[in-house]
């Protein structure tokens, strides 16, 4: 998958939507951060392993059994990498949403970080057996299954 650009997917895609891998403890760990920082609910999530998430994974370049990016969709494009992160943030209100220059920044360099931490995430901070199961506070924002139609 090409570093961070956008990338051509389905027709009329979700907006605001973070696809995670939800075994990760990396991942769902930053699901969670964002979960308790983003009081007004704009991002919503789908776990790569949900039948949602495998669809968007595939339509996307992605393999859903071995991701190596996670997608943010945002405003009718596919972004990943260091693109999806500054697009992400820039959802979350003040001060978080500072922090969206990281994608202004050399993207190269930071797409190779990056790919260091996605390549190596489950060595540093592990993986479960199974996804992260959301609280029933929160479970409005997650999407499992495909829409209809």
């Amino acid at each position: 998958m090409p570093g961070g650009r956008v990338i051509p997917g389905p027709q009329d895609p979700p907006d605001s939507l973070w696809l995670f891998d939800g075994v990760c403890n990396l991942c769902s760990g930053s699901v969670a951060l964002v979960l308790r920082l983003d009081r007004e609910g704009v991002i919503r999530f789908t776990p790569i392993q949900s039948p949602y998430g495998r669809q968007l994974a595939l339509a996307h370049g992605i393999d859903p059994d071995h991701p190596d990016s996670f997608l943010f969709l945002d405003r009718g494009q596919a972004l990943a990498k260091t693109a999806a992160i500054g697009a992400l943030l820039r959802r979350m209100r003040a001060p978080w949403r500072w922090l969206a220059f990281i994608d202004r920044l050399p993207r190269r360099p930071m797409d190779r970080a990056y790919d260091w931490l996605a390549a190596n995430r489950y060595r540093l901070m592990g993986k479960k057996a199974v996804c992260m199961v959301p609280s029933p506070a929160v479970r409005a924002r997650f999407i499992l299954e495909p829409p209809p139609g």
